[in-house]
């Protein structure tokens, strides 16, 4: 089990999140439903969150920017765009899974990848309502299991064991964070506009407790690292 400190880690969160918004990324690359100028918003984003990740590891980071960033701006075709953004996401979740390992850096990863890019291609949803809502509807989904996973997987790692304030703001979080991406789910099936202006406005909030409860599951998990330690 890692140390303390290094779950307790800023880049731990920062590589899971723009890892899972990068393979995200890539999935729509692949399904080939929007035009290019999304793609320059999600690199900015990733580039974003991402840019905090490359002085600790700046091959992998380095490395990773540069795909996502030449796919965005370089690539036409949407089967390069894809692999591009999909291996330099999975090089950021390689620079998380060295300090957390690979099951909790995979499913901090898609949690957060599948609610940011469900919240960010609704946006995009509000710019041309032509595009098929079952993009959004798959997005939800991974989302959710991934959420679900992830609850599991802490609780499995011993999260429980160290219950306390940070501990029921972690499970208030997830608990939350799924509800709303069920109310997502709900609202991509209402007919018109306002299904999908409401599903975009209930992915925004999923991202801020998303980024919370993988913020407290991390840090519960160092805590019962830092009681262990003291045995």
């Amino acid at each position: 089990m890692p140390s303390a400190d290094l779950l307790l880690q800023p880049s731990l969160v920062l590589a899971m999140w723009a890892g899972g918004i990068s393979v995200g990324t890539g999935v729509i690359g692949w399904w080939d439903i929007v035009g290019r100028r999304f793609f320059w918003v999600m690199a900015g984003t990733i580039g974003l969150v991402g840019a905090w990740v490359v002085p600790g590891a700046p091959v992998l980071g380095g490395i990773a920017m540069g795909l996502v960033l030449a796919s965005a701006f370089l690539t036409k075709r949407p089967e390069i765009l894809a692999a591009s953004l999909i291996l330099g996401g999975v090089l950021l979740i390689a620079v998380a899974a060295e300090i957390s390992g690979w099951l909790i850096a995979i499913t901090g990863a898609v949690a957060l990848g599948g609610v940011t890019g469900e919240m960010l291609l609704g946006h995009w949803y509000l710019v041309d309502p032509r595009l098929p809502r079952w993009a959004l509807k798959r997005l939800d989904m991974v989302a959710i299991a991934a959420l679900v996973a992830d609850g599991l997987l802490l609780v499995l790692a011993g999260a429980l064991e160290a219950i306390g304030v940070v501990g029921w703001a972690w499970i208030a979080l997830l608990i939350l964070t799924i509800v709303l991406m069920v109310g997502v789910w709900f609202s991509i099936g209402e007919q018109g506009y306002a299904g999908v202006m409401a599903a975009t406005g209930l992915s925004y909030l999923a991202v801020l407790t998303a980024l919370g409860a993988t913020v407290a599951g991390r840090a519960l998990i160092g805590e019962v690292v830092t009681q262990l330690g003291k045995v």
